[in-house]
């Protein structure tokens, strides 16, 4: 789940916007994942006082995801359970500078499904290194979001042809649920 913490999914925050359904579809998957005994791993962007990141010039709205603040927390409407990893992130990517893959590798993941915000952005990002990382990768339409339709669909379009499987939530449900 990449990146639905409050400083996205509430438009108080700079880089926030109004996601809902991205939510709701999100707790659906991550309920179903949870039900067949699928790991779920949550990333969020964070940046201790004083990074100078050269991310943090071109968005320098992206200041405002602090770390220890409440824009760093994972939305409610996605409850973190007992022993899923919260990763902190400073790049787009999930994988970038993260532990991400070794996690997985663990658990003998060879298949990921993506979803969160934003899909212009993170998600596309996540989705192109699962695909360097050779996992197989699926990014549901309906669970992922951004601010702009325009965006969006592109990122959609590029990564489905590129980098990852783009399916329904009907699709990615039934995914989980044949997983043993």
């Amino acid at each position: 789940m990449v990146d639905l913490q409050n400083g996205f999914t509430d438009p108080a925050c700079g880089p926030g916007f109004d996601p809902d359904d991205v939510v709701t579809n999100t707790a659906s998957l991550i309920e179903r994942a949870r039900t067949a005994g699928v790991p779920v791993h949550f990333t969020a962007i964070a940046f201790p006082d004083g990074s100078d990141r050269v991310w943090l010039e071109k968005m320098p709205v992206m200041r405002e995801l602090r770390e220890g603040s409440r824009w760093e927390r994972i939305d409610p409407r996605l409850a973190v359970g007992e022993g899923e990893p919260v990763v902190i992130k400073q790049t787009a990517s999930s994988f970038a500078g993260t532990d991400l893959t070794e996690q997985l590798r663990a658990q003998g993941v060879g298949t990921v499904v993506v979803v969160g915000a934003t899909t212009s952005g993170c998600v596309r990002a996540t989705a192109v290194d699962a695909c360097a990382l050779d996992f197989a990768t699926y990014v549901v339409d309906g669970a992922v979001g951004d601010r702009e339709a325009g965006p969006h669909e592109a990122a959609l379009l590029d990564t489905d042809a590129k980098y990852a499987d783009v399916v329904s939530m009907d699709v990615a449900l039934r995914l989980l649920g044949g997983v043993a």
